[in-house]
């Protein structure tokens, strides 16, 4: 199960403007961040009009991240955050915060800790330094992503309870790597057999050449303040600007006129300006009338778009906005199809090189993920939640719950006790809609090195979707990759339809184009047919408004539900619906929430622990079933992809028979030796295990050594921590050579 998806429509207008410079380099933010800072950081060397400047060029940078540049943001207010509002110490939180955010925004790649604040902040500011650095820290403003230098700052111990995430999409990677760092022990069970969700990368291709093709979430949707981008940037990933320019190709495959084309996409604007002055009009009437309906009315009443090609080319433009939603305007709602167009992340949008894997490889390395773990059922209540998956019950003290909205529609998950009505009736409002794609590998590019994308018109309104706009992803891909999108009523009767007649409508329509210009059109070497309408690990891929809905059911569907059962996702952000960088802010909000509510129940949280049916379900009995090294009472396993002396395993030790000489280790080994499980497990390396073999004395002088020479403590199974928890993970699915899932793709 996952979270998000947003192919990442360009706009929810037209795509097409000038074209801008090819590529974007988001390291030009720590450029643009010293240069206005002046190059140091210590404010003892500076005049007032140095700091002037730096604190209103601080303002502009928490401005760009959505902060009030004069203001508390509501989660400020609420968190009490300064002792009274307004006057002279709210303003001197706002300089603090702002300065925090600038500091962090200088080096996204560096862990940013308040020692380092402190050395640019007069000590008179202390308290509302400590309560800015909070803030942004539990909030996950500053500190979140992969930069490698984060490892450092796990927690070695955890102190605030347990959390099970369902899916490993966007929001549950998110959430889960912010709880590991707050002090959480996390699991997350996903039921595909790989992490991303609806965030896709398929590596095709032959002879050892590989192109990256992304079959879900693509587009990077404005890069200024994106979370997704600071990932980029401390992953070192380069981003390719999307080019504005979109030529259409009329449906014989002749090139649209310039000035027909510039007419009717005047026309289809003006027209949506209409739509925003009827509903301003009608009020609370047009919650219930589909934006289709208006603009259709509009059209007629304005005699606009009657030739042909103009109706063709009115079509293309509604087939875009389609696929910016992902639904039929017939299901859109006239009133709040766009209620998220202030929220939009500015700047450029762009391809992220080499594929988003890149971002779900980075987010999902080291976290103790269970794949192949469709969760069947949620119980929660006072004592804490059980998640169901097949015969295993996981426990723990909350969980949260990232599964994709289509999901949540056809109640496949059940929820014990049911959810509140208020969330049920926003779940079948709220629409949840369907692109799909058909992604092509060829020998070569022939559609032009300079070209990002084009479009084709359509013959017939009701399919306007099929086939109306193509990416080139050879630019990031690492191969001459091409892709189709089909949306509205076509993305339907796509899912029906066989993957051969697909790819023959879709190189007829190629051929047109660029055959009468003396190009020839190869077959492609691979191809893939989406099917995310069938998937039944979404049932769909992403949110919209559907008539009767609104922003506010967004909200209703990210409330939790007695401080034990919490929601993420691209449906549960109303700023952020639809897109991945939605997704991953969702993950990080839930995550907060979760840390304020386990400070508020922390009488005794319990830990999570697995409970079997069976004991040949227990995942720690399955690992230690083949141990590679055994001796004694002493059992090993280790990554079967390296040999490194210095990689790491993990080591049980079987107390079912008691040597002499136990005891007074055991009592030293391990915290609350009360309730002794038979077996006690430790990380350790290949070369501590060696060491322990060659020593003389048996099982009672390996155990004085392990504990007293190596330093290690013994733990349980619900007790191994971070790292423990992600080599039991890695381990298991590197015995089981576990391959990307193909499932629901048609191949051609």
């Amino acid at each position: 199960m996952g979270t998000p998806v947003s192919d990442g429509s360009i706009s929810k207008r037209s795509l097409r403007k000038k074209a801008g410079l090819r590529n974007y380099d988001e390291n030009l933010m720590d450029e643009l961040i010293e240069k206005h800072l002046g190059g140091t950081l210590k404010k003892r060397n500076r005049t007032k009009e140095d700091l002037e400047k730096e604190t209103e060029t601080e303002a502009m940078i928490a401005f760009s991240l959505g902060f009030p540049i004069d203001a508390l943001l509501e989660d400020e207010i609420r968190a009490g955050v300064v002792r009274k509002l307004g006057g002279k110490e709210q303003n001197d939180y706002i300089v603090v915060r702002n300065h925090i955010l600038a500091r962090w925004r200088d080096n996204v790649r560096m862990w940013l800790s308040k020692g380092q604040i402190r050395e640019t902040v007069s000590s008179e500011y202390e308290q509302l330094l400590s309560s800015a650095y909070d803030f942004l820290l539990y909030n996950g403003y500053i500190n979140f992503g992969v930069s490698p230098s984060f490892t450092s700052q796990m927690p070695e111990e955890t102190t605030e309870g347990s959390v099970i995430i369902v899916g490993a999409g966007l929001a549950g990677l998110a959430a889960a790597r912010q709880l590991l760092s707050f002090g959480f022990k996390v699991m997350i069970l996903e039921g595909r057999n790989r992490p991303g969700g609806r965030v896709y990368t398929q590596k095709l291709g032959l002879e050892g050449k590989f192109a990256a093709m992304e079959l879900g979430g693509s587009v990077i949707t404005g890069i200024h303040a994106n979370p997704l981008g600071v990932l980029a940037r401390q992953l070192s990933i380069p981003l390719h600007k999307v080019r504005d320019n979109c030529p259409l190709y009329k449906p014989d495959g002749a090139p649209v006129g310039k000035d027909i084309d510039s007419k009717v996409e005047v026309i289809f604007n003006k027209l949506l300006d209409k739509v925003m002055e009827l509903r301003q009009i009608m009020g609370g009437l047009a919650t219930d009338i589909s934006l289709g309906s208006v603009l259709e009315t509009l059209r007629q009443l304005y005699a606009v778009a009657r030739s042909n090609e103009e109706r063709q080319l009115l079509d293309w433009h509604l087939a875009n906005l389609e696929y910016a939603n992902a639904g039929c305007l017939s299901d859109l709602s006239a009133a709040y199809w766009d209620q998220d167009d202030p929220y939009e992340m500015g700047g450029d949008h762009c391809f992220l090189a080499g594929g988003n894997w890149r971002l779900i490889k980075a987010m999902s390395d080291g976290l103790p993920i269970f794949y192949g773990k469709t969760v069947s059922a949620i119980r929660y209540g006072n004592e804490g939640v059980e998640v169901v998956a097949g015969d295993q019950v996981f426990q723990g003290d909350m969980v949260l719950c990232t599964v994709p909205l289509g999901v949540l529609k056809k109640k496949t998950l059940k929820f014990e006790p049911e959810l509140p009505q208020r969330k049920l009736e926003a779940i079948e409002r709220l629409g949840f809609g369907l692109l799909n794609k058909v992604a092509m590998v060829f020998p070569h590019v022939f559609w032009g090195e300079d070209l990002d994308t084009f479009g084709c018109l359509s013959e017939h309104s009701n399919t306007r979707g099929e086939f109306f706009l193509f990416y080139g992803y050879h630019t990031v891909s690492g191969g001459p990759v091409l892709i189709a999108l089909v949306a509205g009523e076509a993305a339907k009767t796509f899912e029906c339809t066989d993957p051969s007649i697909l790819l023959h409508r879709v190189l007829s329509i190629l051929r047109g184009i660029y055959n009468p210009k003396g190009v020839n059109v190869p077959d492609p070497i691979q191809t893939i047919c989406t099917r995310w309408g069938s998937d039944p690990l979404s049932y769909g891929s992403y949110s919209h408004v559907r008539v009767g809905s609104s922003g506010s059911d967004y909200d209703l569907l990210a409330e939790s539900v007695g401080n034990r059962l919490f929601f993420a996702g691209e449906a549960t952000t109303r700023q952020y619906p639809a897109t991945m960088h939605g997704a991953f802010l969702s993950g990080l909000r839930e995550a907060s929430c979760i840390y304020r509510a386990a400070r508020g129940h922390q009488n005794n949280p319990r830990k999570y622990v697995q409970r079997n049916v069976g004991p040949s379900n227990d995942l720690m009995v399955d690992l230690f079933k083949k141990p590679d090294l055994e001796y004694g009472n002493f059992s090993f396993v280790f990554d079967p992809s390296t040999e490194d002396p210095r990689s790491m395993g993990l080591v049980r030790v079987n107390f079912s028979s008691n040597e002499g000489g136990y005891k007074e280790e055991l009592s030293n080994s391990f915290v609350d030796s009360s309730n002794q499980p038979l077996h006690l497990y430790t990380v350790i390396s290949r070369q501590q295990a060696c060491e322990l073999e060659l020593l003389t004395g048996g099982d009672a002088r390996r155990l004085s050594h392990l504990v007293k020479n190596l330093g290690l403590k013994l733990l349980g199974p619900s007790a191994m921590g971070y790292l423990g928890n992600s080599l039991i993970t890695d381990i298991t699915n590197a015995r089981r050579g576990r391959g990307r899932n193909r499932t629901y793709v048609g191949q051609k």
